[in-house]
């Protein structure tokens, strides 16, 4: 089919590509919720995403974490999301800067006070 489509177009003129088609969403009844959290567990059929807010981040957390959200898809979704969400981080740290997600290396240590 491919080949027809070539074979239509003219000589010495480009082919138009065809832009993806866009998909319409209806976002009016969304609920957002902040994540500082997740854990992603899985089966040979889907994976398992859970989201929630962690209020103590540095060290283990004395208090179980609330899960809030959890997201279940199967593996092509999984793999999608996985690319979107690298593009997207790639273009932050192009613009922004190297994200350390080691929080010890982002604490800055705090200078002794000085002797008077």
């Amino acid at each position: 089919m491919a080949d027809e489509q070539k074979e239509a177009a003219p000589q010495g003129q480009p082919q138009q590509q065809q832009a993806p088609p866009q998909v319409e969403l209806d976002d009016s009844h969304v609920i957002s919720s902040y994540a500082n959290f997740c854990r992603v567990t899985g089966t040979p059929e889907e994976l398992i995403v859970d989201f929630g807010l962690n209020t103590q981040p540095v060290g283990v957390p004395e208090n179980p974490i609330p899960v809030t959200q959890r997201i279940i898809l199967n593996h092509f979704t999984a793999k999608r999301l996985l690319a979107a969400l690298s593009m997207s981080v790639q273009r932050h740290e192009a613009a922004f800067g190297v994200l350390e997600t080691d929080v010890r290396k982002r604490v800055q240590a705090q200078p002794a006070p000085a002797a008077q």
